[in-house]
């Protein structure tokens, strides 16, 4: 059973109190490095729901996504935009993905983000 980093929380938590989705991360997660930007739970919720109401085989559930209930003073998971699991010398998928990860996943982190360049 793995730990939950409290600094990590803590900006989580600054995240959803500042309603901003300014805040570069790169987090791994089971080997996996992931980067991209923090967003606010609702945030999150709305634009995943946004992007499947668009879809005609996955637009019921959209409401799924727009349900809410009260907001946990302590923030269980990270709520990515613009995300992209980095394999390679790829980020993927290349315009970045919406992904929600549970804290207490998170073997590492640090602030910003992380891109290749073909330099």
């Amino acid at each position: 059973m793995s730990i939950p980093d409290d600094l990590l929380i803590d900006l989580a938590a600054k995240v959803e109190s500042e309603q901003t989705n300014q805040m570069s991360l790169t987090v791994v997660v089971h080997g996996a490095v992931i980067t991209g930007r923090l967003a606010p739970e609702s945030v999150w919720r709305q634009r995943v729901a946004e992007v499947l109401q668009d879809s005609d085989q996955l637009g019921p559930f959209a409401e799924v996504f727009r349900a809410t209930g009260p907001a946990s003073p302590t923030p269980s998971h990270l709520h990515f935009h613009v995300a992209r699991i980095l394999q390679g010398t790829l980020g993927i998928p290349e315009t970045g993905g919406m992904y929600r990860i549970a804290v207490k996943d998170v073997g590492a982190w640090t602030v910003g983000d992380f891109s290749y360049s073909d330099r």
